[in-house]
């Protein structure tokens, strides 16, 4: 696309929209496995698309994972909230509007940078396309709370099969599976019966709660930054965008891995996109 990485994209959610466009456009429909069709006729995924003023891009059925991402040259025009354009929809804030896009909205397109050249080659490498698989192994860092679960508790979290439920959104996931046992305490002032719940505090992304030591829940993106649920760990920044990528159904395995072996892993991560954009003659 020419595009940096500030420039915004649309994100689709299971079903695609159908748009058509008011002018030449060059776009991209990269992220979970979805048919692309630009006028009825299928189109490549992961590589760069040329439309034509009155053309239509429709999309087939999802194949897996969860969402796909429209990129347009130029991105979509949109003002920086709070330093992004993303949509925050809970809030009504960022994006179009602050929330998600209608029947009838004409969405605004940026200006191509760089006098509108295009990078070379117009396809992203298979080596750089993520997986979307049935399964996955989750890298988490152990605590603040994870001395409250019992023995047996910790290990059915580490060593016990999970699956994400259907209750899976921007803000978290849920995953099914044999539960977890809290140790039984005289709770605190301020906190909640439950031996789940503490005194409220500050929650970092990726936090693992266990409301009444059911069904275990990630908060993602778009959580709240705070509450009064006992987090037992926490995903590692490099694992995040996996469990995104995670649909209903998708059988899960929880790994407890040391603080460095997370930074570790977040310095590989960034050397892959490095290296990605690097192969596509983008810019950061």
């Amino acid at each position: 696309m020419g595009n940096t990485a500030r420039e915004a994209v649309l994100e689709c959610t299971y079903l695609g929209p159908v748009l058509s466009t008011n002018s030449d456009a060059v776009i991209a429909v990269t992220g979970a496995p979805v048919e692309v069709k630009v006028n009825g006729e299928p189109r490549q995924q992961w590589s760069r698309l040329l439309l034509k003023a009155g053309d239509q891009l429709s999309f087939g059925v999802i194949q897996g994972g969860t969402r796909y991402y429209i990129a347009v040259q130029g991105g979509i025009d949109v003002p920086e909230v709070l330093g992004s354009r993303s949509t925050y929809s809970l809030g009504a804030i960022g994006g179009y509007n602050g929330r998600k896009l209608e029947a009838g909205d004409v969405v605004p397109v940026g200006a191509p940078l760089n006098g509108g050249k295009l990078p070379r080659p117009d396809t992203v490498p298979e080596e750089f396309l993520p997986v979307y698989a049935k399964e996955q192994e989750v890298r988490i860092v152990l605590g603040l709370y994870d001395h409250r679960l019992t023995e047996e508790g910790l290990g059915n979290l580490l060593n016990e099969e999970w699956k994400v439920t259907p209750v899976a959104d921007r803000m978290g996931l849920r995953y099914s599976g044999p539960g977890v046992k809290w140790k039984e305490r005289e709770q605190p002032f301020g906190a909640g019966s439950d031996p789940s719940n503490i005194v409220d505090a500050g929650y970092a992304v990726g936090s693992i709660q266990i409301p009444g030591g059911t069904q275990p829940i990630i908060l993602h993106r778009d959580a709240v930054s705070g509450g009064g649920y006992a987090m037992v760990g926490t995903v590692i920044s490099a694992d995040m965008d996996l469990v995104a990528r995670a649909a209903p159904g998708t059988a899960t395995r929880f790994a407890a891995v040391s603080l460095d072996d997370a930074l570790e892993a977040r310095r590989d991560l960034a050397e892959r996109r490095n290296k990605a954009w690097g192969a596509l003659g983008a810019s950061r």
